[in-house]
């Protein structure tokens, strides 16, 4: 039967000598035999069980958990759950992965926006990237609690038209203009706005905020930190929308 030397079973694996000699301190991989000078030998079992080790490497597998399946008396009751675990533990670093891209992706497209670059538009940047999902959940509460008003006023409207039933335009009323009240105070409650010239986040007063110029992203404000007036880009406060 052939003998492998450490060098001659790293060239077949594709491994450097190092790694052998690891994989051998590491109770995974003895050698069948020595040499009279003392050198390791392997086997061509040493060799099929060394492929299989680098084959699990491959897979991202731990030493740990290699050595735990090599050890079984019966491995085929362990392979299935470490399988598992591996990936599953791929899947959160490819969603990691892609959470990362999708960053990167999105500040190239907003710092192609930028007029004047600066090392704080990074940081501006990452803010807003940062507090997006606040947003969204602020904005999400406004939309699911507008939608019966909105029913409502267009049922009304139609019944007044259709049927004559005006009463019901009034009771439509009496109830939207309490829900924009409330609405537009929960919605300025929980947003600020960041300041492109000193990129300072303030909060405006709610009667300036409410009846500024603004775009879906942006809202034409005095800052309170420096006097800078212009559109300045929405976040959420800090403690909103946990």
């Amino acid at each position: 039967m052939s003998k492998y030397t450490t060098g001659e079973v790293a060239r077949l694996c594709g491994v450097t000598v190092r790694t052998v000699q690891y994989y051998d301190t590491r109770g995974i991989l003895t050698p069948s035999a020595l040499s009279e000078g003392g050198r390791r030998l392997y086997s061509e079992d040493d060799l099929a069980r060394m492929k299989i080790i680098c084959f699990l490497r491959e897979l991202g597998l731990p030493i740990a958990a290699i050595s735990q399946l090599l050890s079984e008396d019966d491995p085929g009751s362990v392979i299935s759950l470490l399988l598992d675990q591996q990936e599953q533990a791929l899947r959160e670093e490819l969603d990691a992965r892609q959470e990362k891209l999708e960053k990167l992706v999105s500040l190239k497209r907003e710092l192609r926006r930028l007029e004047h670059f600066s090392v704080e538009s990074i940081g501006d940047i990452a803010y807003t990237m940062t507090s997006k999902q606040k947003l969204r959940k602020i904005r999400a509460t406004m939309l699911i609690t507008g939608i019966p008003v909105t029913a409502l006023q267009w049922t009304a409207i139609i019944l007044w038209i259709t049927k004559g039933l005006w009463w019901l335009f009034v009771l439509w009323a009496v109830i939207a203009i309490p829900y924009g009240i409330w609405i537009s105070h929960y919605y300025f409650s929980h947003v600020a706005y960041l300041c492109p010239q000193c990129h300072s986040v303030f909060v405006p007063k709610m009667k300036e905020a409410f009846w500024a110029r603004h775009t879906p992203s942006t809202r034409k404000l005095t800052c309170t930190a420096c006097g800078h007036h212009g559109f300045c880009v929405e976040v959420a406060r800090e403690d909103s929308a946990k």
